[in-house]
């Protein structure tokens, strides 16, 4: 049997450099509404679902009525500002170039919310992703394993013989559930190492075989 039969990336601080975009963003739509706002804020936010942030900047500004609208306003913001084009996180234009080559299954699965996604894709220098799972797509995103299960279904691969590239716990949690392998690149908050899971610094100069050794497989 071929391993992996697929590989899925997580998009946000894993495949492209956009936490700071999400953090420039979260700051200012905050501060307009009298909330400060940090590292640990974004920490706290850290994977989504978009809905906590807005549950989380409601409680933080006093103003719970606005829950939904701070997610909705934060979806309209980012979606603007990818769209002006997003960079890749060093070593993942690399990886997904190899991939590719090896014609690898390979898609996006984000815990993002569908205009954002494909505000990123628009922006990107080249899209490599055969598809995209966004949170749109799934009645539960991360950390349920649903976003993972809908992304293997979608190409009919076994998704415990596939590879999950994250950045975050919650993201790290949907694809454990799921029961994939898990390449772990912690960003903001650390993971833990555990069975079927690896944690790296970085994917920078990281090759397919090597990351495949690294499971013994």
């Amino acid at each position: 049997m071929i391993f992996p039969q697929a590989f899925f990336f997580d998009m946000d601080g894993l495949s492209v450099d956009t936490e700071p975009l999400w953090l420039k963003t979260e700051v200012e739509l905050a501060n307009e509404y009298g909330a400060d706002w940090s590292l640990a804020d974004q920490a706290h936010c850290l994977g989504g679902p978009m809905s906590k942030f807005g549950i989380y900047l409601g409680e933080k500004s006093g103003r719970p009525d606005l829950a939904e609208w701070f997610s909705a306003e934060m979806v309209r913001r980012m979606a603007q500002r990818c769209s002006s084009g997003v960079s890749f996180m060093p070593g993942v234009e690399n990886l997904l170039t190899e991939i590719s080559a090896l014609e690898i299954p390979l898609a996006l699965v984000s815990a993002s919310p569908r205009p954002i996604v494909d505000a990123v894709l628009n922006g990107l220098s080249k899209n490599y992703y055969q598809f995209s799972i966004s949170a749109s797509e799934v009645s539960r995103s991360k950390p349920f394993p649903d976003p993972y299960l809908l992304a293997a279904e979608k190409i009919a691969v076994d998704i415990s013989e596939s590879i999950v590239l994250e950045d975050s716990a919650t993201g790290v949690v949907s694809a454990t559930a799921a029961g994939a392998y898990v390449v772990a690149v912690p960003h903001l908050v650390p993971i833990e190492p555990a069975p079927r899971r690896i944690i790296l610094k970085s994917l920078e100069n990281l090759t397919v075989a090597e990351l495949i050794k690294q499971f013994n497989r």
